[in-house]
């Protein structure tokens, strides 16, 4: 875990993953459950509203190893500015 977790930039390139998948999530669970409700089936509306359940907690996810990722970056420059001074 601390491999994924070590390089920022792997961090914020899967925090920014997560933020478009969340995004994507909840706008295809949102026209599902409630615009395409009369066409759809019991099954494939279950998952269109449980996609509007998981949409918003990918995307929170993805904030906070965004925030993860840019506190780690801005405090290895902080060390590296302390190790040149």
């Amino acid at each position: 875990m601390t491999g994924l977790f070590g390089c920022p930039q792997r961090l914020l390139r899967l925090s920014h993953l997560f933020l478009w998948t969340g995004l994507a999530q909840l706008l295809l669970g949102i026209a599902g459950a409630y615009y395409l409700d009369a066409h759809l089936e019991l099954l494939t509306l279950v998952g269109a509203h449980g996609m509007v359940i998981l949409g918003p907690t990918l995307i929170k996810l993805g904030y906070v190893m965004r925030l993860t990722a840019l506190y780690q970056m801005r405090k290895a420059a902080q060390e590296f500015c302390c190790a040149i001074a």
